[in-house]
């Protein structure tokens, strides 16, 4: 698995990680039963304290993403193939898109360009998995 990260960004590194997992398993790069790197060892890859990949690994299991055992590890838990998603999940995700969506719009994003990159984004994330 290929992550990168960026030191110099104002995004805390374990929201990067956890945002590139994401958009990994969105991508259908990674699937449901996938393990990821042992947080050691990704840490020494992306030159981060081991702390801060724990962080980013909890994030995702607090989110249902990943299950974490000390036996197994970390291992990819959910997929665009997995089934509808859990109860109250959609609910949270439109509250967390609200606020998204009207940063850009507080910034001044024209509402028809936040549709553009939305429509762009699903079209692209659609052309990974293929």
């Amino acid at each position: 698995m290929i992550l990168s990260i960026d030191h110099t960004s104002d995004v805390p590194l374990y929201q990067q990680i956890r945002d590139r997992i994401v958009e990994s398993i969105a991508a259908g790069e990674l699937r449901q039963g996938a393990p990821l790197p042992a947080t050691r060892a990704l840490a020494t890859d992306l030159g981060i304290n081991f702390h801060t990949v724990n962080k980013g690994y909890d994030a995702l299991r607090s989110e249902g993403l990943l299950r974490l055992t000390r036996r197994s590890g970390a291992v990819v838990t959910r997929d665009q193939h997995s089934g509808p998603p859990h109860d109250g999940y959609v609910d949270h995700w439109d509250k967390r898109a609200r606020t998204l969506l009207a940063e850009a719009l507080a910034h001044g994003v024209p509402p028809t360009e936040v549709i553009a990159r939305c429509q762009h984004i699903i079209t692209a994330t659609q052309g990974a998995r293929s």
